[in-house]
């Protein structure tokens, strides 16, 4: 099965959304948190495949949000 960016970035963002809005953070609080500009952040919710694989760590992080890499091959 072939990866879908554009799945993923939409699923990532609604639940970067819910855990952020669950902990009352802002979206402006979280761009400080993560040393990201707060258009990032909105974009990252958005669902928009753009911000980097290093500010998606970052936010995942931030809230605790789990992301796995599964190997095919194993």
């Amino acid at each position: 099965m072939a990866f879908d960016a554009t799945r993923f970035a939409q699923e990532f963002g609604a639940q970067v959304r819910a855990v952020r809005k669950y902990e009352k953070i802002t979206q402006m609080e979280l761009a400080w948190m993560v040393g990201l500009s707060d258009k990032t952040i909105r974009d990252i919710e958005r669902g928009l495949p753009g911000p980097s694989i290093g500010a998606v760590l970052k936010v995942a992080q931030e809230l605790g949000i789990e992301l796995a890499i599964t190997n095919p091959l194993t």
